[in-house]
């Protein structure tokens, strides 16, 4: 086929949105348990509890607003794993226990393409209690075209205008995933970039699994006078782009923006969007941009035009919040869609104080440095970041190696609080079947500390999934005869030696009991 020849795309409609949505529907969760897909940055415990904060102080709004009775719903958009679900919805529900205050209730939905992901969700043994309590829900949801939510548990089906409440969404990683438009702008002129891929034969696309991979765009031109028309409905956003910018490629967003106008629909009181993403809200990050790269990480992701989405609204009246500094790795932001958005100073003031002074990106950052650096750490400041990280398990599980080493240099009081903290870490903990072994991790710590009464619990869980080792069965047997059970430390023993026939701890604790 020569070039002449290559079939031309409209970005929105290239073939690559369809091998991405392939890839998410047969991978389902291995898409994350395999580490293909990138999901820390906006799946930790640090940016959970920023949501929940600004969502327990939406809630509290509400309720001054004397809306305390009719329940709100809260929808995660592409929501994957549904670990930030879980995070978000530990942290929600201990807030609200402890504030002891008369706030509107909530339903928490988690929504995806894949139906993978909603079966695994459905069976997630951590996700079960909200789920129980009715706090959890679950919806297959096309970002493309859907305007209703079918829910999986209720069987409940939300529809145009039949929340009461405004509807709070959360979107993380969302907008630079799905279908958008490319336009080029220059002297005053919308352009239309279309697509074609010159190393592609127009049937590769399905028959190759990782064809995506190899996928290298090529851009083309033409004048785009239907932008300019008044009857384009983001027609206002476009002419801040002819008036300001030169020579730019743009990612337009009009699909993900028609996507927040169908779901705020389903509200009779507007929408407040929770988002977090590699995109700027700035037009100046737009000014003489090149056109796109697809980065490729199993799916691809490109760059989410937060601006576009932040003019749109704001044009209907919405309120938005963005870092007043520069993000370096992830921004988040808030748009509160709403009659009156001012007059919600709890979930303004959440914004500020645990996204604008020190947020999400921060602690992304200050944790890239402490990747560098943790072998040159010392105990105290590991246990502050870990402390820092909301007890993070992937922190802990880098980290223990590098801890246990330094044991020698802990106190009886950094002894507690690593016990604490390893408490609090597995009472957070949302399981995956990843490759690791946070139980016995915790466990080995433990038992370093000699704490054997605590050591023995994490060990046993180990053991519980895992065969374990002759030195994982050998400490097993101390903390048994050190918690007065010698029976079982014996059984241990002999299993340490089973495995090992000449470990001398072994033999020599089997020699106690004659």
């Amino acid at each position: 086929m020569n070039h002449n020849d290559q079939p031309l795309y409209r970005f929105s409609e290239a073939p690559i949105w369809e091998l991405q949505r392939a890839y998410f529907e047969e991978q389902g969760i291995e898409a994350w348990q395999n580490e293909e897909v990138p999901q820390y940055i906006t799946n930790n415990p640090v940016i959970a509890t920023a949501y929940a904060e600004i969502i327990f102080g939406f809630l509290q709004d509400r309720a001054r607003l004397g809306n305390a009775g009719e329940p709100v719903t809260i929808l995660e958009l592409g929501a994957g794993s549904g670990r930030l679900a879980y995070y978000v919805l530990k942290a929600l529900t201990e807030l609200i226990d402890y504030a002891g205050i008369e706030l509107p209730p909530f339903r928490y939905v988690l929504s995806d393409l894949p139906v993978k992901n909603v079966a695994y969700w459905q069976q997630h043994p951590s996700l079960q209690p909200f789920v129980q309590q009715g706090k959890l829900d679950f919806a297959k949801f096309d970002a493309v075209q859907d305007s209703e939510l079918h829910l999986t548990q209720s069987g409940d089906t939300i529809r145009r205008a039949s929340l009461k409440q405004p509807l709070l969404l959360v979107a993380n990683y969302f907008f630079d995933s799905i279908p958008q438009q490319l336009i080029y702008v220059d002297e005053g002129s919308i352009f239309e970039c279309r697509v074609s891929f010159p190393l592609m034969a127009e049937d590769e696309a399905a028959a190759e699994p990782d064809m995506l991979g190899k996928m290298v765009p090529e851009y083309h031109y033409r004048r785009a006078a239907e932008y300019e028309e008044e009857s384009y409905r983001y027609k206002a956003v476009l002419e801040l782009y002819k008036q300001q910018l030169e020579d730019s490629h743009i990612l337009f967003p009009e699909i993900g923006m028609d996507c927040l106008e169908r779901l705020g629909g389903l509200s009779q009181e507007g929408f407040v969007l929770l988002t977090a993403d590699k995109g700027d809200h700035r037009l100046d990050n737009w000014a003489f941009a090149e056109p796109p790269k697809l980065i490729h990480h199993g799916s691809f992701s490109l760059t989410a035009n937060y601006h576009a989405i932040e003019k749109a609204f704001e044009q209907k009246g919405a309120l938005s919040h963005f870092t007043e500094h520069h993000y370096k790795n992830l921004n988040v932001g808030c748009i509160l869609m709403l009659q009156n958005p001012l007059g919600y100073a709890q979930t303004r003031l959440a914004y500020r104080r645990f996204v604008d002074r020190f947020g999400p990106d921060d602690f992304f950052s200050m944790k890239l440095w402490f990747d560098e650096h943790l072998d040159q750490m010392e105990l105290s400041p590991i246990i502050a970041f870990w402390r820092l990280s909301l007890y993070d398990s992937q922190l802990f599980l880098q980290s223990a190696k590098r801890m246990l080493l330094l044991l020698s240099e802990a106190g009886d009081e950094e002894a507690e609080d690593l016990r604490q903290g390893i408490y609090q870490m597995w009472d957070g903990y949302y399981p995956m079947n990843e490759k690791h072994d946070l139980a016995l991790d915790c466990g080995m710590l433990l038992y370093q500390l000699e704490l054997y009464e605590d050591a023995r619990i994490y060990i046993e869980r180990s053991l519980k999934d895992n065969e374990g080792t002759a030195e994982t069965l050998y400490s097993m047997a101390i903390c048994c005869y050190e918690t007065g059970s010698e029976a079982e430390a014996s059984e241990f023993a002999r299993f340490a030696l089973a495995l090992e026939p000449e470990h001398e701890e072994a033999k020599a604790l089997l020699a106690l009991f004659g």
